[in-house]
């Protein structure tokens, strides 16, 4: 129920200061854009949210500092580690395939792995802020990069395709 409150907020930032510019562009990019927007919502959601019913009381626990030692539950054999960094992987590859595809021109691997690696820093960085039960971990850094990554391959395969798709979206 406290997610309802943010994702209410972000149904009105996308109808008040994204969706009559994007349209404007085309079709084709109101779609990516759209489709990214939407796609970081979902990525809140999983990682952040409730965001707004949270922001009083942030300092009301300790904030956890980050684990700094890669792969120590794999390591050690804590919890669900093989489930976390396929999740981990699986949350950003459709982040390195999107981007692209919303920078527009010719987006780099360094650049994509640049974009993703502000994206899971700034998570990590809040989830312990934001709630006192999450954590964050270098691995889950180092794992959506490499989501990253692949989704980039991806789009790189799939481009002629994608762009035949959003050729004939922006001509209808």
């Amino acid at each position: 129920m406290k997610e309802l409150v943010d994702f209410i907020f972000l149904i009105i930032i996308y109808f008040w200061k994204f969706y009559k510019k994007w349209k404007e562009k085309g079709r084709d990019v109101l779609l990516v854009n759209t489709t990214m927007y939407i796609y970081l919502s979902f990525v809140l959601y999983f990682t952040l949210m409730p965001i707004i019913t949270s922001l009083p009381f942030i300092f009301n626990h300790p904030y956890t500092p980050m684990n700094l030692v890669p792969f120590i539950d794999v390591t050690f054999g804590r919890g669900d580690f093989a489930r976390q960094i396929g999740l981990n992987i699986i949350m950003t590859i459709p982040f390195g395939f999107l981007m692209p595809l919303v920078k527009k021109g010719n987006t780099s691997l360094l650049k994509i792995v640049f974009y993703t690696f502000l994206l899971s820093l700034g998570i990590e960085l809040l989830q312990p802020l934001i709630n006192g039960t999450r954590s964050s971990d270098i691995t889950d850094l180092i794992t959506n990069v490499l989501g990253g990554i692949i989704g980039y391959i991806i789009f790189l395969i799939f481009k002629p395709l994608t762009t035949k798709i959003l050729n004939y979206i922006k001509d209808r």
